[in-house]
């Protein structure tokens, strides 16, 4: 059971110790490993990879080991699995109990439909029983903490999250997060924070909250509104990563840093492209890159036009060349 330290100095998710209240949630496709590492230099207390599925590691999915991939500086780091059965996630949780990361996160919340529709993600939210075998089961299979990231539901007629955190906590769940939005709304309309307070008073275990955490001020105030452990920010850092020292100075100073400079994006860019290349080659590299410079650059000026340009890179020489022309 969790034991809250005295104001400042973070909290624990069974035996490890997160040092601030900042999360990088798990968003497929964004949260590889290069840019897991570019948050957690920036300040982010705990690192989610992407989802990865338990039956992917039985089958040897070609595609699993990537995703399986951790380093030693983004820790402390939760791994993400999903899927539905309790026996298969209990099995492939304790095959990779050895790898160097902290946490086993179980995924309660996807709404993807090839998820949902094999009673993964957050189709377990309507399968309370389920909810609390796979969590038993998981718990008693390996030694490191494990948690459940959730839903506030699977639709309005049907909020639970309270009740499932709770089932969660007394099947040996070392902490919950809770995406303050149901399975119907995907990630549209506007997230119910008061779920999270609420999840928070039903358990002793530490909450984290997602869900609408836009701005610097938002971790504050979701802190302030629901009680919550900690904040998980998605979105809001997809080109930029940024976000979480920002925020860390927000919270140390109450003054909010200005957005980087054009150069410092350009920058962060390259590094980023870098990493990128080192760890899927060029090719994949370049391409998965498109989305990223087009989120960096959102907002500042020409970027509308550089994001047309910026379908067109194949190479690292091609971004370079992309990058000049920006100022």
């Amino acid at each position: 059971m969790k034991t809250k330290e005295k104001k400042g100095a973070g909290f624990f998710i069974g035996n490890v110790h997160i040092a601030g209240p900042l999360v990088l949630g798990p968003m497929a496709g964004v949260t590889d490993l290069p840019f897991r590492i570019l948050c957690r230099e920036q300040g982010a207390d705990l690192i989610y990879t992407e989802m990865v599925s338990a039956k992917g590691i039985l089958y040897k999915n070609k595609n699993t080991e990537a995703l399986l991939r951790t380093k030693e500086e983004e820790r402390p780091v939760a791994l993400q699995f999903f899927g539905e059965d309790p026996q298969i996630m209990a099995e492939m949780a304790k095959r990779v109990e050895e790898r160097p990361f902290d946490i086993l996160d179980i995924n309660m919340g996807c709404p993807v439909p090839k998820v949902v529709n094999n009673g993964g993600g957050s189709a377990l939210m309507k399968n309370t029983v389920r909810i609390g075998e796979i969590v038993s089961a998981v718990s008693r299979a390996i030694k490191k903490p494990v948690t459940i990231k959730i839903r506030s539901g699977f639709d309005g007629e049907h909020i639970n999250a309270a009740q499932v955190a709770r089932i969660a906590q007394e099947s040996g769940a070392a902490a919950v997060a809770v995406h303050a939005r149901t399975r119907e709304q995907y990630y549209g309309g506007v997230a119910d924070w008061e779920i999270i307070r609420q999840v928070k008073e039903s358990v002793e275990i530490p909450v984290i909250g997602n869900g609408d955490v836009k701005t610097v001020q938002d971790v504050i105030r979701m802190q302030e509104e629901t009680g919550c452990d900690a904040v998980m920010v998605a979105r809001a850092v997809q080109g930029n990563p940024w976000f979480f020292a920002r925020a860390k100075a927000y919270l140390a100073t109450g003054i909010e840093p200005a957005r980087p400079k054009v150069e410092e994006v350009k920058e962060m860019i390259l590094r980023h492209a870098r990493a990128e290349i080192a760890e899927k080659g060029e090719f994949t590299a370049m391409r998965e890159m498109r989305r990223h410079v087009a989120w960096y650059t959102a907002g500042y000026p020409h970027s509308a036009k550089l994001r047309q340009a910026v379908n067109a890179i194949a190479s690292m020489e091609d971004l370079e060349r992309l990058l000049l022309g920006i100022s």
